[in-house]
């Protein structure tokens, strides 16, 4: 099941409106990194170079070039960490989309899922935001020990991925309630999807469609596990006409 599910995402991605909420994410994050980049140069320029000069006074004009080179060179290397996380957390502000377009295209028989509220969708934009940086740290701090810190990136990032963008996927249909029981009844399967996102996490450049890959994983495999329970329930807050039990996945999509 999680391969089926994880090849149909993969293949989703490549798609035309992925591609178009790849590109505005893509854009917004330029704009964030420049705005960055600028910011950070003006504070060093305006207020650590006059604090270093009433400091140190004597200090011979190449070290004053020294420095900002210096600065220049690791602002360089903190945007370029930055650029897959910052990408991630925009990109989360597009993931219903891409979540109608799986279940509208792979799903048709399946009612409509809700759009999670816009502070709902910020809040789990910030969560991947720190399960990535977190998951970064841990694999650094045992980066002296062969194959563990491989193995610890995995693990952590398997599990709190997992987590996150199931009940991404699980809200859009159920209370959080109910997500979370449907999480627990499929913990085992949930973790072993969180890992393969983890695994794609880790890839450089395919990295920054983590976002949406997780996202079209999690919807496949939401609306899977949710017909082998016996189908979809009636998610609190979607008009009457749109629930209706969920009829089993097309016999292309079938396991």
């Amino acid at each position: 099941m999680i391969f089926a599910a994880a090849g149909l995402a993969f293949r989703d991605i490549f798609s035309a409106p992925f591609r178009a909420a790849l590109w505005k994410s893509l854009g917004l994050s330029l704009v964030v990194l420049i705005a960055l980049w600028f910011g950070v140069t003006a504070l060093f320029e305006n207020v650590v170079v006059p604090y270093l000069g009433e400091w140190a006074p004597d200090l011979p004009t190449w070290a004053d070039g020294t420095a900002g080179f210096a600065a220049g060179l690791a602002l360089a290397i903190l945007l370029a960490f930055l650029i897959a996380p910052i990408s991630a957390v925009i990109a989360g502000l597009f993931l219903d989309d891409v979540a109608e377009v799986v279940e509208r295209d792979s799903y048709p028989d399946a009612p409509a899922g809700r759009p999670l509220p816009f502070v709902t969708g910020l809040v789990m934009s910030v969560k991947f935001l720190a399960i990535v940086i977190l998951g970064n740290i841990l694999a650094f701090t045992l980066l002296l020990i062969p194959g563990v810190n491989v193995v610890a990136f995995l693990l952590v990032n398997g599990y709190l991925l997992g987590r996150e963008y199931f009940d991404f996927a699980a809200l859009r249909y159920r209370s959080e309630g109910d997500a979370k029981a449907v999480r627990g009844r499929h913990s085992t399967l949930v973790f072993f999807a969180g890992l393969v996102i983890a695994g794609f996490l880790a890839i450089p450049i395919l990295n920054l469609l983590t976002p949406l890959f997780a996202a079209a994983l999690m919807v496949h495999l939401h609306q899977r596990v949710s017909a082998r329970d016996g189908g979809l329930p009636i998610a609190a807050g979607l008009p009457a006409t749109r629930l209706s039990t969920t009829a089993p996945p097309p016999a292309s999509t079938r396991i």
